[in-house]
């Protein structure tokens, strides 16, 4: 009894010398790990000044606060809500291109992922007069570039309000919901193309260039929506899957002098998608991308806007897909600067405007990962890449010759930089795997720092109380190819002990899950289990981002192939390791990486022990044409592509333990997806776990402990199905 006493003692004396443990509360409940960040900050077009919406608890009013790059004040309030009698708050703005007018938003509804409706005012910065635009709540409202009109898009109709005149002229008149749409995108169109405004002003405020989506033939999709009343409500909208039919688009013009539209007829030049539109620095010139179905022929085109004739400038083709981006630029001759993967990396190119090239700008086995702009009076092009390595990014400048390249930020790990809108100034906000965000002034001459803006030293110091693993980074060497990873052990790693591995991999085209930046709230949980005695580990495989063109594309018609064979090979490598329990592997994703621990756990069924899967495609056929296609084609071409890489065709392999997650409300991957494999797991007399959260969209997050729940729920499955045995103290081992 004396030694189980004294043995007590020395064990608790060790726990209370330990560092504090991660809970799921920290995480999800109580924001104690929240980092500091800079607010969300516009640049000014004249001179080096930035602007941040700011709300003051005391008055709970809303103001936009004018500040100087070099000295980082406040030099001015330009509006607050607390003077304004017509709105207590304001949630969004806008300003003229001459900043003298602002657009407030407020009331905003959301609608999908990017889109919403709200109520907006427009506000005379010097008269300090506020004015409604229209009693109703409208979509995407934006100046002419004069400043005297707004146009805006209510119930998919076109409108335009003269500030001068008080009068509104309507511009369309056929639009009708789940119909026709004028102004802004489809579902389809916001999602996957990223865009909601479709229509533009020319530079001199005569002319709006716009999309017509008729969606009337494209298949409905409906969701119960269960809420709290006595009957559940129907949400209904247009959802073109794989191989259906899409909304059918047109390009117009809008004369504002005739008050006429004209359609643009591109003919065969317009293919199928109209991506993007854009006016280039001529007035009466358009610029506007459209891709084939297949999305592996893009055009950019001109259009006269005068005459409404048009030709191709740039024709780009690949063997895959061609992806969209915005870093679309007119210089002041009309020559632009585009970004492509044709060398087989994404580099800068300088065309004429004829679409002659007229230098390359970038070379090299790495990627531009972003492109902040060109100064013209340095001559100089902004940019980030991964010439520091594919998990790190890193600031430069270049001539727009591709000479005189200079390295601006200095700390290896990631660099995002925000640039004053004259390019003297750029804000710098660096993180790596074990540093919080640093917010930095610096010299966009030279990169040198000139003050510190935010650190977040405290949260590191907290942080420095709880037991926190560094998160190694290696490259796992497989028969597939050598791939990034990264690894969490237990603080008391014991190289002697065989640990449960815990795998989390999102995998999509593109994406990258290994880098080389601070936490999110996923990485706090993944400390957490490894307090818990798990070594959690993630591999970016074949069709990941950042490694070149060959590497991302290799999956083309083949989703699912390559990334679970990755997987499986990673999880064997893994295996072999020493101190790693090739019996105990579980895998867990979201989305995209839902579908993959769905085949892991399946084709992989020998190798992995449990899996989870959230908000998982089960097959390809129930997601989006664009999305789908990009990557697959359509099914009626590529049939095995689809169904030989679908888990729902794979469950009679399932062994290990399965939980499947989904939200009834999600209008991305449908809860279709999850009903299928229920019914195919039901049919193949397969055992899983099933948790659904009603009306919860694709993020599950809604309602105030949706999220504690969701990681609840999955941490029990971890520790039911991932036993841990060799590293947990407990009771029982004191009896010994």
């Amino acid at each position: 009894m004396k030694k189980l006493l004294v043995l007590f003692l020395v064990v608790t004396g060790i726990v209370s010398a330990q560092k504090k443990d991660i809970t799921l509360e920290d995480i999800w409940s109580n924001g104690t790990f929240r980092a500091e960040r800079m607010n969300s900050f516009h640049s000014m077009q004249h001179g080096d000044f930035y602007t941040i919406l700011n709300f003051n608890r005391e008055t709970r009013s809303t103001s936009l606060d004018k500040y100087d790059y070099k000295t980082l004040e406040k030099v001015e309030t330009i509006v607050d809500s607390k003077d304004l009698e017509a709105i207590s708050h304001f949630e969004s703005y806008e300003f003229n291109d001459t900043e003298d007018k602002l657009l407030l938003g407020t009331d905003s509804e959301g609608i999908y992922r990017h889109s919403s409706v709200g109520t907006y005012y427009v506000y005379d910065v010097k008269s300090k007069e506020l004015k409604l635009v229209i009693d109703k709540k409208i979509q995407e409202p934006s100046f002419s570039p004069d400043g005297m009109k707004v146009a805006y898009v209510f119930e998919n109709n076109l409108y335009l309000k003269d500030l001068v005149k008080n009068a509104t002229v309507q511009i369309t008149f056929d639009g009708e919901k789940n119909k026709i749409i004028n102004g802004v995108t489809d579902w389809v169109y916001e999602e996957e193309f990223s865009f909601v405004r479709a229509f533009e002003w020319n530079s001199s405020s005569t002319k709006i260039a716009f999309i017509r989506f008729d969606e009337t033939n494209v298949p409905e999709f409906s969701m119960d929506m269960y809420g709290t009343d006595l009957y559940p409500n129907q949400q209904v909208f247009k959802y073109p899957k794989a191989g259906e039919k899409n909304s059918l688009v047109s390009l117009h013009i809008f004369d504002v002098k005739s008050g006429k539209s004209n359609q643009v007829n591109l003919g065969e030049k317009a293919q199928y998608y109209i991506p993007r539109i854009k006016w280039t620095n001529k007035p009466n010139a358009l610029s506007v991308i459209t891709l084939n179905r297949h999305q592996n022929n893009l055009n950019l085109l001109f259009v006269d806007a005068a005459t409404l004739n048009s030709w191709v400038v740039l024709n780009e083709k690949d063997a895959a897909y061609v992806d969209i981006h915005d870093n679309l630029t007119f210089l002041k001759d009309n020559s632009f600067i585009w970004t492509s993967e044709q060398d087989g990396y994404n580099h800068i190119y300088h065309y004429n405007e004829n679409g002659k090239l007229m230098d390359q700008v970038t070379k090299g086995s790495w990627e531009v990962t972003n492109y902040y702009g060109y100064d013209e009076k340095t001559d100089k092009i902004f940019y980030q890449s991964t010439e520091d390595g594919s998990t790190n990014r890193t600031v430069y400048s270049i001539k727009l010759n591709g000479k005189d390249k200079s390295r601006l930020s200095t700390n290896t790990g990631t660099n995002y930089a925000a640039f004053s809108n004259s390019f003297n100034y750029y804000v710098n906000t660096y993180s790596d795997a074990s540093t919080p965000y640093i917010y930095t002034l610096n010299d966009a001459k030279n990169g040198k720092q000139i003050k510190e803006i935010k650190n977040n030293k405290e949260l590191a110091e907290k942080i420095a109380e709880y037991d926190i693993s560094p998160k190694e980074f290696f490259t796992l060497k497989t028969s597939n190819g050598d791939f990034n990873a990264w690894m969490i052990k237990p603080s008391d790693f014991d190289p002697n002990k065989k640990y449960p591995l815990f795998m989390y991999q999102y995998s999509g085209p593109g994406s990258q899950s290994v880098s080389n930046s601070w936490m999110g709230s996923n990485d706090y949980w993944y400390q957490m289990l490894a307090q818990k005695g798990y070594i959690v580990a993630c591999v970016d495989g074949r069709g990941t981002g950042y490694k070149g063109r060959d590497f991302k594309k290799v999956t083309y018609k083949e989703l699912g192939k390559y990334e679970t064979e990755d997987q499986i090979e990673a999880a064997k490598e893994l295996g072999k390791l020493d101190f790693i329990d090739e019996n105990n592997i579980g895998i867990w994703g979201w989305s995209y990486g839902g579908y993959m621990s769905s085949l892991a756990i399946t084709k992989g069924a020998d190798t992995f022990k449990m899996a989870i899967a959230v908000a998982p495609v089960t097959s390809w056929r129930f997601y989006d044409t664009v999305y789908t296609e990009r990557y697959m084609q359509t099914p009626q071409e590529n049939a095995s592509g689809y169904d030989d890489n679908s888990p729902i065709n794979h469950v009679d392999k399932l062994k290990g333990a399965y939980l499947l997650v989904h939200g009834s409300g999600d209008d991305n991957v449908h809860y279709q997806n999850t009903s299928r494999m229920i019914n195919a797991l039901v049919e193949a007399n397969k055992q899983f776990e099933l948790f659904v959260y009603p009306d919860r969209a694709h993020g599950i997050y809604k309602g105030k402990n949706t999220r504690l729940h969701l990681y609840t729920k999955m941490t029990n499955f971890i520790e039911q199905n991932l036993k841990n045995d060799n590293i947990t103290i407990n009771s029982n081992n004191l009896k010994n």
